[in-house]
């Protein structure tokens, strides 16, 4: 049988606190998580599970060592990262239900008491490595596109396949789960096919570069455009080109991205940034539907 899939976050405030619930189904302390809605990416299946358990809209920070331990007669296997609180954090509202009865702010040295099983408790304490705020700047190529062969056009006006599409509207989860408020993307049609999804979902603005297409990227201008990125800070996006992501690599300090193979059409790369140096780094694809 396969694994049972599930996906958590472990969300920190300042002050050292780390945000616990209390389940009375099974009489426990644990991180926020729960398992994967049908086709769901556990990115966004982590978001989620925050919002339904605590009512607290979070941002993904760097990923954690997943857990994966028995239950029944499979096995279960959660995918966790670290998180932020993206506006209000007061959870004192929350109305206990069923399913979370308690949820709470508690101190890391409490948190390490107060947490029933000790697979929570190594999580914790990876977490307490990577805790420190951070902010994502997300590569992503284009998803897939016509191709060259059977385009009669011209190349920048080549546009995505139906497949391409779904893969377009399958990130805008991804993104808002890494709260990117900055899209920047080639001018192609395909790159910016690959971002309106998001953008008209989060009523965000397209900041259309030239330079990040085929036909006129340099490596100058892309290591400009993406030490400012680096350097803001807000989280961003920034669609581009095969041939383009080497240079975008080497202007991040990158000398491959992880796992050493080329981003596949519509898979992102998640760089996590502070004070302008990546700190961790992570890649995903949309689910296919």
């Amino acid at each position: 049988m396969p694994d049972i899939l599930a996906a958590g976050v472990v969300v920190f405030r300042p002050g050292r606190e780390v945000l616990l619930v209390h389940r009375p189904k099974y009489d426990d302390w644990s991180f926020p998580k729960g398992k994967l809605d049908r086709g769901e990416h556990p990115v966004a299946a982590a978001v989620r599970e925050v919002a339904e358990e605590t009512g607290a809209h979070v941002r993904l920070g760097p990923p954690l060592p997943s857990q994966r331990y028995p239950v029944a007669r499979r096995m279960k296997t959660v995918h966790y990262w670290t998180g932020r609180v993206v506006g209000d954090d007061d959870v004192s509202g929350y109305r206990p239900n069923d399913e979370i009865d308690g949820v709470a702010w508690v101190p890391f040295d409490e948190a390490m008491v107060r947490l029933t099983y000790e697979h929570d408790r190594t999580t914790l304490a990876a977490a307490l490595t990577v805790r420190r705020k951070t902010r994502a700047v997300v590569v992503l190529r284009h998803g897939q596109a016509r191709s060259r062969k059977t385009w009669r056009g011209d190349d920048a006006s080549r546009p995505l396949l139906r497949v391409g599409e779904h893969q377009a509207d399958r990130l805008v989860a991804l993104l808002a789960a890494y709260d990117v408020t900055r899209i920047t993307t080639s001018t192609s049609t395909r790159c910016v096919q690959t971002v309106r999804p998001y953008a008209e979902t989060a009523d965000l603005d397209l900041d259309l570069r030239p330079r990040l297409s085929e036909e006129r990227a340099t490596p100058r201008a892309v290591a400009r455009l993406v030490e400012e990125l680096l350097d803001e800070e807000q989280g961003s996006v920034l669609c581009t080109h095969r041939p383009v992501l080497p240079l975008v690599y080497d202007a991040a300090g990158l000398a491959a991205p992880p796992d050493g193979e080329a981003l596949e059409p519509g898979e992102m790369l998640v760089l996590h940034v502070r004070k302008g140096a990546v700190v961790a780094a992570e890649r995903h694809r949309p689910r296919a539907v």
